[in-house]
Order: C-alpha cells, then structure tokens, then sequence
C-alpha cells in the first residue's frame, strides 16, 4: 500500500528556538513553547490565526495539544499528540506533511518547550519511576544512560570501537557550539577531557553525555505552493520515515543495529536520494554511541565502522561530513527532547541562515530523531528549491 506523493508537496517556512540554556524556576515549558511558536510564525508572516494544524508533545503533559492549543489560543481542525520520546517532532514533520497533502490542514504547528534544567531547581526533577511492570526495574538501572552504556559497550566488544572513538563525537559537537553563539556549552574540549570525565554508567563518562538544560522550539509547515509566498526560502520535505521494534532496551533485537536502518530506508526511497546526496546531517545525540550507530544506520558507513569513521575530526568543523553542525545535545541543548532542533539546524542550513558554522552550498539536510531507547527512530530529509 502506498500513500500520497509527499516529495516537495510540503515545507517548512517558519522555525525558532525559545530562550534556552537556564531560564530560571519561575519559567514553565508551555511559556517556552508559546515564544518559540511565536518567533516561528513570525519568521513565516503568519499567526497563531493562521495555524489549524497542532503538533506538539511536552513531557509531564499528557494532554499537551490541549494545553498548548489553549495556551496559545489556537483552534486547530487537525491535532496530532504523538509522544514517542524525543523523536516525536521530526515524526510530527512527516504527519504534518501528510495532513497537509490530505487536505486536513493547511498551516501546521510542531512546538515543543521543556524547562527540565530549572525544574531540578524546583525539587522536579526530569525522569521519575520505571512504568510498571518492568522486567528491568528490579535490577535498578540508571535510566536512560545504562540503555545507552549497554549499546556501547556491545559495540566496543563487537567492533573494537574505542572510547576515544566515542569521545571524538563531543569533541566534534564541541567545535561545532564554539561556532554557535546560542550554544550552552563552548568551552574547547579535547579527547583527554572526555576520557578522564567522571564515569556515569561504564563505559560512558559525563562528557558522553547530552546536557540537560530547559528550552524550545517550533517549526511551521504548509502547502509548497503557499510557501513560496511567504518570506523565507522554502525548506521542502523530500522524504520520511518512521520505526520502532521495541521500547525496553531489554527487548533492542541487536544493541548495535537501531529501527533507523528502516526509516532511513524509507525517507530515501520518498525522496529518491541516498546517503551521497547528504551535505549536512542532523542527529539526536543524547549521547556518544548515538552518533556512531546512526551514521552507520543512515549508510553513511558500514556497520561496525562508526568508530573509525567519526575519527580525524572527519564530522566536525573543516571534516568530510558535517554532522550537528549547530553543537548537538552534547553542546548546543539539551531540554529533555532534542528531536525538532534537528529540524531547526537542518532548514537554517539549507537557507544559508548558519552563520560561522554555515556549509557553503548546502542543498539537501537529514534531520533524525530517537525516542525512548534508540527505540523509536524517525528521518526527514529537506531540501531547498534546487533539490526538487
């Protein structure tokens, strides 16, 4: 079965971040949210009375769209809450897209804001209880870093990957937030600095790990044909794909090999690209491993050769491969769900809107999301007005 041509039927005309970094305890995630929103439907020369399409997830709110809608003074005819961690927004890309070829909406909303650094300030910390029941709960995991330090360390046994391998991914995504004025974390960085970090969950040190730190973000989707009447240079959705095989990391099939290998598969063949086609790419690096199991996932190597592959600086500032150009997790934030500030770095750079970090020529951006643990993976390749 297949459904509707989505290749540049859609783009993107609007994105914002809210203020991030730490706002302070007598900020909330839904105030975060509404001034992203804000920014971005000013960038696009539109309203909130414009939009009727909402997509957004906030952690803690199981009603989120309700509250946003609300909050925002929105009455959207189509409404998506899709809550799949943090890749939950670069999944709401593809359903606005979809919504929009399908006549259900014209002007869509994705919003997300989160304050998960001030709520530890206000005895709220991120993360609670395991949900029960839990096969895992019993042998008290630290969630969701020990996840991730299983991925890595069967990946370390596997392959032979290195932790100087790993640490090369934050000094990357450090170089990178020394190019971005609105990064969190700019200090230089070297591999000795992650290596003799305190460690968290063996093998992952502090410095393998993302920030955490309080923001949001919006981006607004519409009609190609609209979009080319509105300000900005339109950011076209080529391609997307979603999967998910499981939700506990005790159910991963391989902890070396992520659902991205489907939705990757899946965007490519929407947009009839593959991974040579790529100038940028954007992935949610909640931590080291992350970025080496996607950039084999997505084709971008083969698989057990991340390590190497992220080696001599070859994804950072200058390297063959530009990867979280704007700092990633790891440096530039981090507020509990990254997924839809991939969305937001890949359209600046397709636009040409980067500043210091900006790629000369940048045509085409993947933006990818994880949720849960290296559960749920989805992926949007954008493109400009030439890639069409």
């Amino acid at each position: 079965m297949s459904g509707p041509d989505l290749r540049g039927a859609a783009a993107i005309v609007g994105v914002a971040e809210s203020d991030l970094g730490e706002v302070g305890q007598d900020r909330y995630a839904i105030e975060l949210a509404a001034q992203a929103a804000s920014a971005a439907l000013a960038e696009a020369g539109l309203s909130v009375r414009d939009v009727d399409g909402l997509f957004c997830a906030i952690a803690g709110r199981g009603m989120a769209p309700l509250d946003v809608a609300e909050y925002l003074g929105v009455r959207p005819r189509y409404t998506d809450g899709t809550m799949v961690g943090g890749s939950s927004f670069v999944s709401h890309l593809h359903h606005a897209a979809l919504a929009i070829a399908t006549g259900a909406c014209e002007i869509a909303l994705i919003v997300y804001g989160s304050t998960a650094r001030s709520d530890s300030g206000r005895g709220r910390l991120p993360g609670g209880p395991p949900e029960l029941p839990s096969y895992e709960a019993p042998y008290r995991p630290r969630m969701p870093i020990t996840g991730y330090a299983l991925a890595a360390a069967r990946h370390m046994h596997q392959y032979g990957t290195t932790r100087a391998q790993l640490a090369e991914v934050a000094v990357a995504a450090r170089r990178w937030a020394m190019l971005n004025p609105k990064a969190f974390a700019r200090d230089p960085l070297t591999i000795e600095d992650v290596l003799t970090s305190r460690v968290i969950s063996s093998p992952l040190s502090a410095l393998d790990c993302c920030l955490v730190t309080d923001g949001g973000g919006a981006v607004v989707v519409t009609r190609a044909d609209r979009a080319r009447d509105l300000p900005r240079p339109p950011v076209y959705l080529l391609g997307a794909g979603e999967a998910h095989w499981h939700r506990t990391i005790a159910q991963m099939p391989d902890l070396t090999v992520t659902a991205a290998t489907e939705s990757a598969s899946r965007a490519y063949a929407m947009a009839k690209l593959g991974p040579g086609d790529v100038d940028v790419v954007q992935l949610y690096d909640a931590f080291t491993i992350n970025t080496i199991l996607f950039l084999e996932d997505l084709g971008f190597c083969a698989k057990g050769e991340g390590g190497d592959f992220v080696s001599g600086g070859r994804i950072a500032p200058g390297g063959a491969l530009p990867v979280n150009t704007n700092g990633g997790g790891l440096s530039y934030c981090h507020p509990g769900m990254y997924g839809i500030f991939t969305i937001i770095e890949a359209t600046r750079q397709i636009r040409g809107e980067a500043g210091e970090r900006q790629q000369p020529g940048a045509t085409i951006a993947i933006a990818h999301g994880n949720g849960g643990q290296l559960s749920n993976q989805a992926t949007a390749i954008l493109g400009s007005e030439e890639s069409l």
